[in-house]
């Protein structure tokens, strides 16, 4: 599970993803027989009432692996984060992610409409077709990797309900592909329209999540780009799956972007400040962004988190959290690279997580919260 419940009366819709990705590294692995879904529990007892896939079809017996292992498809289409509820519709949307095994899933990268009734599928709107991978298919001698590989663009982000000046609704989300999509959940998943932002890639395009006011949606850009590099050379990393050596290009990647709701259309861009010469720094903004009123924040790899202005993307705000701190628990603690989940704003108050201990990211322990006033 790596997304968060969403709660609706006394029902818990959770999304349920997978690590089978990675198993489908080891060649003994029979990849792969998992499907991304969601699953409905009472809230009071925990009950599971249903559950419901993003794949039609149950996964099946294929093929066999080269190491004579028993492969299975179709697979994935695993749902990463919050699925979104529409009480008006009495629907469940989840944006899954791809597919892990041929043949290709019919619910992978899509919008996938749940009944909140029964889990049924009510609709499914696939964005990318044919996208089949998994960490098998990146090692230097690739197992379990279908013979066409799939680029690896999941949707990693919630789909965001909105309502349009024309009295219509929307369902908004960024792709890894570096492209959103605007939907119509009235329609079937009926595209709206779709605007580039990043050039995309595996880890690249739109990675955690996107935020939304009345008229803009805000879309953070990672396009993290990996290059390989000697042992021992500054700023590099080994890579977790095969060990080869690789450091963060410093130049690639990164920026803030407010599209127009009704049409998708850029209405400004802010670029990254820029890494300058720190070793190891990638410029990327994966991290979910968080919007509050008048105010976007949006944290980097390179361990900043900036607050830009909601109306032209100025950045009015900007603090390092790649740093040494004196805890209020007396655990010795420092910050790193934003990813994943982003900034949460209550009360007065903003609390972010640092630290990401994942290709080429800083690692940390901490959980900072900051006032108003910045203290």
């Amino acid at each position: 599970m790596r997304g968060a419940p969403a709660l609706a009366g006394n029902v818990l819709y959770v999304p349920i993803s997978s690590a089978e990705e990675v198993l489908a590294a080891d060649a003994r692995y029979p990849c792969c027989t998992f499907r991304g879904g969601i699953t409905a529990l009472d809230a009071l007892t925990g009950t599971v009432l249903w559950r419901g896939y993003a794949v039609g079809q149950a996964p099946q017996p294929t093929t066999k692996s080269a190491a004579g292992v028993q492969l299975w498809g179709p697979s994935g289409a695993a749902i990463w984060s919050s699925p979104t509820i529409d009480l008006k519709q009495q629907i469940v949307y989840a944006a899954t992610g791809d597919s892990y095994s041929d043949p290709p899933g019919d619910g992978s990268d899509a919008f996938v409409a749940f009944r909140m009734a029964t889990g049924e599928r009510v609709w499914v709107r696939q964005m990318t077709a044919g996208d089949v991978f998994n960490i098998g298919c990146v090692l230097p001698a690739p197992v379990n990797c279908p013979p066409v590989m799939g680029p690896d663009f999941d949707f990693g982000s919630s789909p965001i309900l909105v309502d349009l000046a024309n009295g219509k609704r929307a369902l908004i989300a960024g792709q890894k592909s570096g492209v959103v999509h605007a939907v119509d959940p009235d329609r079937a998943g009926a595209v709206l329209w779709q605007t580039r932002v990043g050039h995309g890639g595996r880890l690249g395009g739109v990675q955690w999540g996107s935020a939304a006011d009345s008229d803009h949606v805000y879309v953070a850009v990672s396009d993290l780009v990996m290059h390989g590099a000697a042992a021992g050379e500054p700023g590099a990393e080994k890579a977790p799956y095969d060990g080869r050596s690789f450091r963060l290009d410093p130049a690639a990647g990164g920026g803030l972007f407010a599209l127009s709701l009704e049409t998708g259309e850029v209405v400004w861009h802010t670029p990254h400040p820029g890494c300058g010469e720190t070793p190891g720094c990638s410029p990327a903004q994966s991290a979910a962004v968080t919007a509050i009123p008048g105010i976007v924040f949006s944290g980097g790899l390179d361990g900043h988190l900036r607050a830009y202005a909601a109306k032209a993307g100025a950045i009015v705000w900007d603090v390092d959290t790649k740093q040494a701190y004196a805890t209020v628990n007396g655990v010795p603690a420092h910050g790193g690279s934003l990813d994943g989940p982003g900034a949460v704003v209550v009360g007065g108050m903003l609390y972010v997580n640092s630290g990401y201990a994942h290709f080429g990211t800083t690692p940390g322990n901490v959980l900072l919260a900051f006032s108003v006033d910045g203290k």
